[in-house]
């Protein structure tokens, strides 16, 4: 089933994983504390992920992660390209499946969010006509979205520029 954490890896996690480093992990506050949440709740936010395909927007963290500190550690050490490489397959070999702690993470977060009959209203809802076609079109609505921001963006970046030029040819000067 399309969902918008179908297109969302790419931006999301490439994003997070790009700002992410080794020695920043220690500097980031601690997430604050969430409201318990009663099993039921929990159940349900886990399959209104499941039924959004929230697992494709981090299936990759792991071998990412990886692949990023050695790259890091590469860049510092070069003459121990072979080791760092053989040490990545062995790392990502052990590390694997650690993923699904942000699923369950994420569960967490929603049913803390959303009361438990809040997150069944949601799940009828999903389970709706109306709700399948949001979960098979969002994906394609937001993919539009982003490209007309893009294009408004290109087209009004070049207004602020003709206003900067116009603003600075009042001053006598030509940029």
């Amino acid at each position: 089933m399309k969902s918008v954490f179908r297109i969302l890896p790419a931006v999301g996690l490439a994003l997070g994983l790009a700002l992410a480093s080794v020695p920043s992990f220690a500097q980031q506050p601690a997430a604050p504390a969430q409201k318990p949440a009663s099993p039921a709740a929990i159940a349900a936010a886990k399959e209104i992920l499941a039924m959004k395909n929230a697992s494709a927007m981090y299936a990759n963290a792991v071998p990412n992660l990886v692949a990023q500190t050695k790259d890091s550690l590469l860049q510092q050490n070069l003459n121990y390209q072979k080791d760092l490489n053989e040490v990545a397959v062995i790392v990502a070999q052990q590390l694997a499946g650690r993923e699904k702690e942000i699923g369950e993470g994420m569960a967490q977060v929603y049913a803390s969010e959303f009361t438990e009959q809040e997150l069944k209203d949601l799940l009828t809802f999903y389970k709706s006509p109306l709700g399948q076609k949001l979960l098979t079109n969002e994906p394609k609505a937001i993919q539009l979205s982003m490209s007309f921001m893009n294009q408004w963006a290109q087209t009004f970046a070049e207004t602020v520029n003709a206003q900067f030029r116009a603003e600075m040819r009042k001053r006598g000067k030509q940029i």
